[in-house]
């Protein structure tokens, strides 16, 4: 089914109205004051490049306005914490995805939080998926090709990636694990700004970022080359870009989603007002033009249900995964 198919049918299974659960809610009409979004990184990134246009469009569909406050720290989970300990009216949101809660879940001993339980995922936003790059000195155009200079040149290889942990981190490891490569060194950086400056200086040889339109545009420009996105699929903005998957790596799928979350225990009328205001957002030509020039990529899913039923699912596929890397972060 096509993605506005499956839009069109989550608006109408949310079009039905719902009955209050308390007499608080069923005095006013929701949101009758400022929503806060959480954005669990600091300003200029992937999350605030997204949080920043949802919450100005979504009034449109939701009315009210929306605050967002960045609440940087801890690859995203001092963000997540604090929305998971705010109280469950609706005026406290969080924009999460794999790195709050993959992140906290699977690499800590002692999470702060457990995202599955304190969160209750809403509605999709969207996905970015990772890219392999390479330096232009590096003799390699697409995957095998690099598996073959790393093989041929011991203790030269390594990769950056945003930091110890992060998503990108863990896409680079999932490549060694696939491949049987093991002397292809990871250097972590703090964020993946840093990280893109070294690979074009040639400083390093390879890096796995998020794929944004600034690695696009330096790819075109022939600055870096991406070898391989982790999508499952080619990217929207990017066709030309072939997948791990079509390399002959099926299991090299590593989307970072981002949605929308609240503190578990939310009333229903509100996760619903919440879920249907953001599918009319999703629906919008305008707005799918804007996420997809910025190399994100539109997330099909309907219902808060099947939303959570995909971050569930995620969690079961990276478990074992990181478990064959033995990652932890604390």
């Amino acid at each position: 089914m096509r993605r506005r198919d499956l839009l069109a049918s989550g608006l109408a299974a949310l079009s039905a109205p719902a009955l209050l659960p308390s007499r608080a809610f069923s005095q006013s009409k929701y949101p009758d004051r400022p929503v806060r979004l959480i954005v669990p990184f600091p300003p200029g990134g992937a999350f605030d490049t997204i949080g920043r246009p949802w919450a100005e469009r979504i009034k449109t569909h939701l009315g009210g306005t929306i605050v967002i406050e960045n609440i940087g720290g801890a690859g995203g989970g001092l963000g997540a914490a604090a929305a998971a300990r705010s109280r469950p009216d609706g005026y406290t949101l969080l924009l999460g995805g794999a790195t709050t809660h993959i992140t906290e879940l699977l690499l800590k001993t002692k999470p702060t939080y457990d995202p599955l339980k304190d969160l209750d995922a809403i509605s999709p936003v969207a996905y970015t998926a990772f890219a392999i790059a390479v330096h232009p000195s590096v003799p390699a155009k697409d995957l095998k090709e690099l598996i073959a200079y790393i093989k041929a040149n011991p203790g030269k290889a390594s990769y950056g990636s945003a930091g110890h942990g992060s998503l990108n981190h863990l896409a680079g490891e999932m490549f060694k694990l696939m491949t049987g490569l093991t002397d292809f060194t990871h250097v972590p950086y703090r964020g993946a700004g840093p990280g893109l400056t070294d690979l074009l200086a040639g400083q390093i040889p390879a890096l796995v970022p998020a794929m944004t339109n600034i690695v696009l545009e330096h790819h075109r420009a022939g600055k870096l080359r991406v070898l391989a996105v982790t999508n499952a699929r080619r990217l929207a903005a990017a066709p030309e870009l072939p997948t791990a998957v079509e390399q002959g790596f099926p299991g090299l799928v590593a989307p970072n989603f981002i949605g929308l979350y609240a503190p578990a225990g939310m009333p229903k009328d509100v996760v619903d007002t919440l879920s249907a205001a953001n599918l009319k957002l999703l629906a919008e030509k305008s707005y799918q033009d804007l996420l997809i020039s910025g190399t994100f990529e539109l997330e099909p899913l309907t219902t808060p249900a099947e939303y959570k039923d995909y971050v569930e699912s995620e969690m079961v596929r990276w478990r074992p995964i990181i478990t064959k890397m033995g990652i932890k972060i604390d």
